[in-house]
């Protein structure tokens, strides 16, 4: 027994050590592909993969499914490029700042709607995503509904390049960081009242568990990381409208890759990602203009498909895979 926990303890943070192996073969493809289409479909399918980890915080382990996330991608992401705009801060500063206010705004907002559970929680995400979608539609300063720009220039501290490159390699990082930020937090003692909270809040109260602290700290905690990815998609795209940012389609999206690759695992938002994304990006291009909504015909069936055959997700796979060879 002594040498099985040894062996537990030794292994315990081998899943980082992968995730940095993986880190570091993507950052180097660049050097072998140069389609610079097959590079954004990579970019993409990594950050909705960091956005639906950073999302399953809430969504999977804490058991609050919230379709409004895009709110924090919004006001990320005019965070940073209006500190840009305005006062020339470098997106180095403004997409942490984006995260910070982020979590801000989640503190503000959790205290009321966490209280909420099931529909009546979704529903109160959904609105808030509503708000922010007014509020910035609105607003002249942020450049209303037309939107807000970037400067086009070759600058590397303002995160500004000619080449996709650069922002891929900064997608891996911020993913490999996202990735180290979610595992650990699951494996301590927070990711444990997190699990306990979902099960049975009820008892978990009554067994000493400050409920309302912790569903706090996994709201506001998703609503960081998810508000510097917004930046950071700001500055990838350099334009920003209300219309794409606080999008009630990309919540959803981010829910259903987390749901596709398996809810309350470490592991199954970047595999719903690494599924939905390069289908995504595959469709649109075959179909063009004609195809449009064309994907979100696809997402809803292959989701249909894994909720009555794989209800875990695609990560069920791995797992009945090794029970069929356990046998």
């Amino acid at each position: 027994m002594t040498t099985q926990i040894f062996e537990s303890g030794k292994n315990r943070h081998r899943p980082v050590l992968w995730a940095a192996v993986i880190a570091l073969f993507l950052g180097l493809l660049p050097f072998a592909v140069k389609d610079s289409f097959t590079l954004q479909v990579l970019l993409l399918a990594i950050m909705f993969g960091a956005l639906g980890a950073s999302w399953n915080l809430v969504g999977g382990f804490l058991g609050r499914v919230s379709f409004g996330h895009g709110v924090f991608i919004g006001m990320g992401a005019y965070t940073t490029l209006l500190l840009l705009h305005y006062a020339k801060v470098s997106p180095l500063i403004g997409i942490p700042l984006g995260g910070l206010i982020c979590a801000l705004l989640a503190w503000v907002v959790g205290g009321p709607t966490l209280r909420l559970s099931g529909h009546y929680f979704a529903m109160a995400t959904i609105a808030l995503l509503q708000i922010g979608l007014l509020l910035f539609t609105n607003w002249d300063w942020a450049g209303g509904a037309t939107g807000l720009e970037a400067p086009i220039r070759d600058a590397g501290w303002m995160l500004l390049f000619r080449t996709k490159v650069p922002y891929y390699r900064i997608a891996v990082l911020l993913a490999f960081v996202t990735f180290c930020a979610t595992y650990f937090l699951v494996h301590s003692r927070v990711g444990f009242y997190w699990r306990a909270i979902n099960g049975d809040e009820g008892a978990a109260r009554s067994l000493g568990v400050p409920a309302d602290r912790y569903k706090m700290l996994a709201f506001v905690i998703s609503a960081g990381l998810t508000g510097m990815w917004g930046g950071f998609f700001a500055m990838y795209v350099g334009f920003i409208d209300p219309d794409s940012l606080f999008s009630l389609t990309t919540s959803v999206q981010i829910v259903l890759v987390a749901i596709l690759g398996g809810v309350g695992t470490l592991i199954g938002p970047w595999l719903g990602a690494a599924v939905l994304l390069p289908m995504s990006e595959g469709l649109r291009v075959m179909m063009g203009s004609a195809g449009a909504g064309m994907d979100l015909l696809v997402f809803g069936l292959v989701i249909l498909l894994v909720t009555l055959f794989l209800p875990g997700g695609l990560i069920t796979l791995r797992r009945r895979r090794r029970g069929t060879s356990g046998r």
